[in-house]
């Protein structure tokens, strides 16, 4: 689009963007300039603070805006300003005379810088010095501490594991081994004691109902309470690790893990945090994520051998639908057409609808989709169309 201005107006452009964070959004900086003809002359890299000086010839474009016929019948005659070429002197040794041109970053690359820029700048921006998250072992959660650190420092990062009767050994192994690579500290809150508390004083109440997501979702909240009283008493942001796959769905507890102060992965799928994981743990020669984090089942071990799938579809079919349904707008009889199987669409579409009430009640977080949940995408939560 620049190029075709530039080239349009017959001059030179020089498109400036800043670089941070401002609550959901992120600027990338990414500066370019173009030449008179359209031309890419420099563009400056992604993410990154840094002033350029460029020198243009700006004769060649000045003639040919004198042959555009699209000026000669105006009724008031362009401006021609006679323009002479001057040498700029460099004002000092860390600015750069550009001929250069940053390529652009690869989607991973540019989804985890994007992530790691609007932490930094909301966490600071907003007069906090350090974080807490809480490691559960799982992809999500390691995903968000690793772009903590990388925005933050492993010293202004907390990591809480909170296990509970449910908790496999492999869960609390890994989410220790995830904090020794980061070099951040870990503390261990077990929630069995509060977990039974809460069990015997709900049980008058819940007497003759049998156990189900009730249960499940007390375990959730109690890791809220423990995480937002850390944050109260020690002056820590929480961040939150829902993923856009689950906001989409519901697939989370209300006032549980949703509570929180920022939510650094809203806006990215599960399918995509697999891949930046997998990026960020190329990036150097000893894998930051534990490996075994990536390759067992995903699950919210709320109850004896859960897993995601049994819940929902697996997130490699769940992904696609959902990328099409809220980025795409397509409905739901389009979705068919499409090829998505019916069954799989009618169970997405009715839990879309059905959280948005959740997601109204969601922390901000990180925009790097064309369309975000918030501000981008906001539905009726009382409505008879479903």
């Amino acid at each position: 689009m620049l190029a075709t201005r530039a080239s349009d107006a017959s001059c030179a452009l020089v498109y400036v963007n800043c670089v941070g964070g401002q609550d959901e959004l992120v600027f990338d900086g990414a500066s370019m300039v173009f030449d008179a003809g359209g031309r890419l002359v420099a563009r400056l890299p992604q993410f990154v603070e840094e002033i350029a000086f460029v020198d243009l010839d700006v004769r060649p474009g000045y003639r040919k805006r004198l042959l555009d016929p699209r000026g000669r019948n105006r009724s008031t005659p362009l401006p021609v300003v006679e323009v002479t070429p001057r040498p700029i002197a460099i004002p000092n040794e860390g600015a750069k005379l550009l001929g250069v041109r940053a390529e652009p970053l690869a989607l991973e690359a540019e989804v985890y810088a994007a992530l790691v820029t609007g932490t930094r700048d909301y966490v600071q921006k907003n007069g906090f010095a350090d974080v807490v998250v809480g490691l559960s072992g799982g992809v999500d959660s390691s995903l968000v501490a690793t772009v903590a650190v990388d925005a933050l420092g492993a010293d202004h990062v907390h990591g809480v594991a909170m296990p509970s009767r449910f908790s496999s050994e492999s869960s609390e192994s890994d989410a220790a081994q995830l904090a020794a690579n980061l070099g951040i500290d870990i503390r261990t809150v077990a929630i069995e004691a509060a977990h039974s508390a809460f069990l015997d004083l709900l049980a008058p109440s819940f007497a003759g109902r049998g156990a189900d997501l009730t249960e499940e979702n007390l375990q959730s909240r109690i890791r809220g309470v423990i995480l937002m009283a850390l944050s109260n008493k020690l002056g820590w942001l929480v961040l939150t690790t829902g993923n856009k796959s689950e906001t989409a769905v519901g697939y989370s507890t209300l006032y549980g893990d949703s509570a929180g102060g920022f939510a650094v992965i809203k806006d990215v799928s599960k399918t995509l945090v697999y891949r930046l994981c997998e990026w960020r743990n190329a990036e150097q020669d000893l894998p930051v994520i534990p490996p075994n984090v990536l390759t067992k089942p995903p699950s919210a071990e709320l109850r004896p051998d859960q897993r995601d799938d049994q819940s929902l579809p697996p997130y490699e079919v769940l992904d696609p639908v959902l990328l099409a349904y809220v980025e795409g707008d397509l409905t739901a009889g389009e979705l068919v057409e499409a090829g998505h199987d019916p069954d799989v669409v009618r169970q997405v579409v009715r839990l879309v609808d059905l959280a948005e009430y959740k997601r109204r009640q969601n922390p901000p977080g990180v925009r790097v989709t064309p369309k975000a949940f918030g501000r981008d995408r906001r539905m009726p939560i009382t409505n008879r169309y479903r």
